[in-house]
């Protein structure tokens, strides 16, 4: 028996937290000093606004979210989800992560069906306990399990 869920974010690259992103930067992959400093001048510092006809809103710092447009985005993403692979592994099941899809997937023989559905929710909700604490959020009305 094989089981595979597809989770959905909402916004995913839209809501990632810079200072989370940034310590994971740096205690997950040991950057150097430079190179976090760079990251932190890329991420923060910037601002928007909106205009709609001469209407023209207060100007806002951005604490979350990669700039749109970067060939930076997706990779970035992916770092901030690495810590996830790990969880997923640790019930036994595997992930697939690109950008932002992320699929956990697993197989037992059929004796085990019930094993196997067991460490797919156990998973699933320490996953989504782990997004809500990095400003990450799962909808799960469009999260499915095949």
């Amino acid at each position: 028996m094989s089981l595979l869920t597809l989770l959905d974010l909402s916004a995913a690259f839209n809501t990632v937290d810079h200072t989370i992103l940034l310590r994971q930067l740096q205690t997950t992959y040991d950057l150097e000093q430079d190179v976090l400093l760079w990251f932190k001048s890329y991420l923060t510092g910037r601002t928007q606004s909106v205009r709609c006809a001469e209407s023209t809103s207060a100007i806002l710092s951005v604490k979350f979210g990669l700039p749109q447009g970067s060939g930076l985005r997706p990779i970035l993403f992916l770092l901030y989800m690495a810590e996830f692979v790990h969880l997923i592994e640790s019930f036994p099941l595997r992930p697939h992560v690109f950008a932002d899809d992320t699929q956990i997937y697993g197989s037992r023989h059929p004796s085990a069906t019930g094993d196997l559905q067991h460490h797919v929710v156990l998973c699933i909700m320490a996953v989504a306990g782990r997004m809500m604490s990095n400003r990450l959020q799962l909808n799960t009305a469009k999260t499915e399990v095949m």
